[in-house]
């Protein structure tokens, strides 16, 4: 099972991409008398459909000692419901050709299929199943835990990034509950029993609490019925609710060493920093997605061009910043030094300082800015042509509380960001009073 996804495509930044941008998709909402709500939306260039329901509940949610919850809970609903035995409904579905796979991320727990628009019903019928009558037999969850604890050592304690970011995580959220990791910690999945499953799912897997996102080649006539059919059926019943996960806005610089198997230093900087759901104002929001596209989103970015490529400082350069929290998010940036570097990753980091201090004191030029744009907004109309990025899109608007509508409107908001927001969000959120720092430095082995 996937934990979070992303994707990222390039266009040249030359062509005139937002007069080559479909018009919007027809798209309907509507909500079943238990409370789901359901979008539909129309794009009928290929005879597919991707129906992804969306639970609102992630490990943002999840109390102390009890990490990884969200994400345990997401295994064991494909091991068996009443309709179904353990990794059947996976494998109805393998066999109509369908592709499906489930993700938990921070705020949401997502299953997803893509099939041919006559199939829908069946993935109706089998998410609606398992999303109101999962077994969660202690019997099955002991050795799919043990799965879940060999996923954690893979992509965690196996993997030098993903420790280092773990850390990071942690250190860079104090007074919010996205500090915990998705897969939770090991000694919390070591005393997950059947019973926490069983609690979580009861008290978050309601109708109210999620929503079902189709898009493809279908119509709201075709849907609404199926909806109805096999979700209406679905009791209406209380769901625990839950509040927004806000950070201290300057909760002062923090900085963590770490020591792992890397062929070189590395050095991390991550800045705390409002989501399209918790800015004041989401013109500040469009600035920090432009400036991360400036920073590091191609090569002629700054700190890829002159620092990487130029200065041959590091050997490896990126940034990433995600809007869509239900909380507040983080914009980090990411170098690796060279192997051959005599330098220090203070001085590596004073470097990157630099390059931030003159964002500060200068706005960009209009050139740069509608190279940044251009490319962004090209990746966004590229990532169209596919019905999952549409069904993401709508779906995580859709579930941090704001509308999906926002989808059809982004090129327009980022039309509208000038070099002076840029200048201003990089001294509002590029600040020391912001900043967790990971220095990740070469382990020493004995001889």
């Amino acid at each position: 099972m996937n934990i979070s996804r992303s994707r990222m495509l390039l266009f040249s930044w030359l062509l005139p991409f937002t007069a080559l941008a479909d018009p919007a998709q027809p798209t309907h909402e509507f909500t079943l008398k238990n409370g789901l709500k359901v979008v539909v939306r129309e794009d009928h260039r290929a005879p597919v459909v991707t129906s992804q329901l969306w639970v609102k509940v992630g490990s943002s949610d999840e109390p102390p000692g009890q990490s990884g919850l969200s994400h345990a809970l997401e295994h064991m609903l494909y091991k068996g419901s009443s309709k179904t035995c353990s990794g059947e409904a996976s494998a109805i579905l393998d066999n109509l050709g369908a592709s499906q796979n489930a993700f938990t991320d921070k705020d949401v727990t997502t299953y997803y299929q893509t099939l041919q628009p006559h199939q829908l019903g069946v993935a109706f019928e089998l998410m609606a199943d398992m999303m109101s009558t999962a077994h969660l037999r202690a019997e099955d969850f002991i050795p799919e835990l043990a799965v879940i604890q060999e996923e954690r050592r893979f992509r965690v304690d196996d993997d030098p990034d993903g420790i280092a970011h773990e850390h990071l995580t942690r250190m860079a959220f104090p007074a919010s509950s996205y500090g915990a990791p998705i897969i939770g910690w090991m000694h919390d999945l070591q005393r997950l029993n059947a019973e926490d499953l069983r609690h979580w799912y009861q008290t978050r897997y309601a109708p109210g609490n999620a929503t079902l996102v189709i898009v493809g080649d279908v119509t709201l006539e075709k849907v609404q019925p199926l909806a109805e059919r096999y979700f209406g059926t679905l009791a209406a019943k209380p769901f625990t609710a839950r509040r927004q996960s806000l950070e201290l806005a300057e909760p002062g610089e923090r900085k963590i060493i770490l020591h792992q198997a890397i062929p070189a230093p590395r050095l991390i900087m991550s800045f705390n920093v409002p989501s399209l759901a918790t800015a004041e104002n989401r013109r500040s929001v469009h600035a920090l997605r432009l400036l991360d596209t400036l920073l590091a989103g191609s090569n002629s970015a700054r700190l890829t061009k002159r620092l990487q490529l130029t200065e041959r400082l590091f050997s490896n350069t990126s940034s990433s910043y995600n809007p869509l929290y239900r909380g507040d998010s983080l914009f980090t940036l990411n170098a690796q030094l060279t192997t051959q570097s005599s330098v220090s990753l203070d001085q590596a980091e004073a470097r990157i300082w630099a390059l931030l201090d003159e964002l500060k004191s200068t706005p960009p030029d209009s050139v740069e800015l509608e190279r940044a744009r251009t490319l962004l907004i090209a990746r966004q109309i590229y990532d169209r042509d596919s019905i999952e990025y549409q069904a993401d899109h709508l779906g995580a608007l859709e579930s941090i509380g704001l509308p999906g509508r926002l989808m059809d409107e982004d090129a327009d908001e980022l039309n509208q960001v000038t070099p002076a927001d840029i200048q201003q969000a990089a001294q509002t959120y590029l600040t020391r009073q912001r900043l967790s720092t990971a220095h990740v430095l070469v382990e020493k082995t004995d001889e």
